[in-house]
């Protein structure tokens, strides 16, 4: 069991025991954390290492007891290296790996207290958020395919609405008996005493019977046709709920922020959902009417008691270009001071605080914290010494050589070879690598990078790019669907792009 806060009436936080079930991280090794890495990040073993160990403390940290497991904080790691060599690839693949919720956010983008920007409490408002969401997909999966069984019937519902009673209109039934016993009445003749409510309700309960079951055969031939697909093109009318939701701008202590707020949920049944009528076909009115059972079977106070667990237990913030808020306050005002301020803002979150969000309080006493940074113009020592001491593990990412470029060409699982090669399959067209195209590419990415800026891996994107649009804008029309990438072709494509040092239309 974790603990999280909840403020009582009294203004003070009390603890609330929170089952921290729902929290599956795989339970790797970080030999084969690192392996995992391996196929997709080519190279910074000593990074991959790092963050291995602390992902894998954190599973460490969950079998301890309770009273020790409390004092056990992450090491936080901080990143050094130039752009494009891979510092944000491993945060972003190692919280895939665990499972975990996983914020990226920009230093810059953060302003001192008393200025209008962004406080550093949204990057823990946004964790919470982005928790929330994968414990409510998780609990929605549990429950999909009970919610698609419903959501047959209500479709069933819909192309056949359910028979009205008999017995709901006994009048009805007792006008039409007594209609008939007059037409049989002869002059002079023996009289038959007229029906009484008792035969009549005996008519409406074998009447209720026959149409039941001549419903039930109806109901079954359209299960039938509609589970084979036959009806999926039927136009059907559905209430959705309308998406738009009102955005209030909200001042706090910290400046301006832009909040979505659910009013709705906030003055219940004062101001109901709006609700909105759509003309579909069934195949997608299934999609949708399994969606809102699914969203209705969902136990939403506990999501939002498993979401605050799972952002405080195994949420990971990537703090990146922290080295442009370096800087100590020299006296004589001006930006240091600033960035000084912003680095005084992110240590008590760092540290460990409470941050209250919308889904409840939310603690990051281990929240796990990766910051980046390129340090060109400045070093990690130009930081607070409490920031500093809040980083322990400093890794230094090494700059892409020209083997390491030819090796993200092809090795990864994602390698942009493999992806414009999928890309282009969809138009017929087979695009195939020579081993001296690769060379070839990877020489000049490798000499653009020096003699202009250097972007690491990025400037594959503006190389790739560069060759292949001829390609990508004839693949429709082209003739001969096989096409061969040698050196050849690379040299005849980006010979322009080699002598020209404004590349600045190229860079994504």
């Amino acid at each position: 069991m974790s603990k999280v806060f909840e403020v009582n009436p009294d203004g003070e936080a009390a603890p609330v025991p929170v089952s921290t079930e729902r929290t599956p991280a795989p339970d790797l090794t970080p030999r084969q954390i690192v392996e995992a890495l391996d196929k997709y990040i080519i190279g910074q073993d000593a990074a991959k290492r790092a963050v291995a160990i602390a992902l894998r403390n954190r599973t460490r940290r969950l079998r301890l007891p309770e009273d020790v497991r409390e004092e056990i904080i992450p090491k936080n790691i901080l990143m050094i290296g130039p752009t494009g060599v891979g510092k944000t690839e491993i945060a972003r693949r190692l919280a895939a790996l665990a499972n975990a919720p996983f914020v990226k956010v920009e230093a810059t983008k953060f302003t001192e207290v008393g200025y209008v920007g962004r406080d550093v409490d949204s990057m823990v408002r946004d964790l919470a958020q982005i928790a929330y969401r994968m414990v409510e997909s998780e609990e929605v999966e549990h429950v999909r395919e009970k919610a698609g069984e419903a959501a047959i019937d209500r479709v069933l519902d819909l192309i056949q609405p359910p028979a009205q009673s008999a017995s709901g209109r006994p009048m009805e039934r007792l006008a039409a008996a007594m209609g008939e016993w007059i037409s049989k009445q002869a002059p002079g003749g023996e009289e038959t005493p007229p029906p009484d409510d008792e035969t009549a309700d005996e008519e409406d309960d074998e009447y209720e019977q026959r149409k039941a079951a001549q419903t039930q055969r109806v109901r079954a031939k359209l299960r039938k046709r509609l589970l084979a697909g036959e009806l999926d093109d039927r136009i059907v009318e559905i209430e959705v709920e309308d998406p738009s939701s009102p955005f209030l701008q909200v001042f706090s202590p910290q400046g301006l922020e832009e909040m979505g707020m659910d009013i709705s949920g906030m003055l219940g049944g004062m101001m109901p959902k709006k609700k909105k009528t759509r003309r579909v076909k069934v195949s997608e009115a299934r999609e949708i009417l399994a969606e809102q059972i699914a969203g209705e079977m969902v136990d939403q106070e506990k999501v939002t008691r498993d979401a605050i667990a799972r952002a405080e237990e195994s949420g990971i913030i990537f703090v990146d270009e922290l080295d442009k808020i370096a800087g100590r306050e020299r006296g004589d005002g001006g930006p240091q001071v600033s960035r000084e301020g912003v680095q005084r803002d992110i240590l008590p979150i760092i540290e460990g605080a409470t941050v209250v969000t919308k889904f409840g309080p939310v603690r990051t006493d281990h929240v796990l914290f990766i910051a980046a940074g390129a340090f060109h113009t400045s070093k990690p020592s130009d930081l607070i010494p409490e920031l500093q001491g809040r980083l322990p593990i400093r890794v230094e990412l090494e700059s892409l050589q020209r083997d390491d470029l030819r090796r993200i060409l092809t090795e990864p699982r994602n390698a942009l070879t493999k992806q414009y090669a999928a890309l282009l399959s969809t138009e017929g067209v087979t695009l195939e690598f020579t081993d001296d195209g690769i060379d070839a590419l990877a020489d000049i990415a490798t000499d653009v990078n020096a003699r202009t800026e250097n972007i690491g891996a990025r400037r594959l994107h503006t190389i790739m790019e560069r060759l292949l649009e001829e390609i990508s804008f004839q693949a429709p029309d082209i003739a001969d669907k096989q096409v061969t990438i040698d050196a050849a072709y690379v040299r005849e494509r980006l010979s322009g792009l080699a002598k020209d040092e404004d590349l600045s239309r190229y860079i994504l």
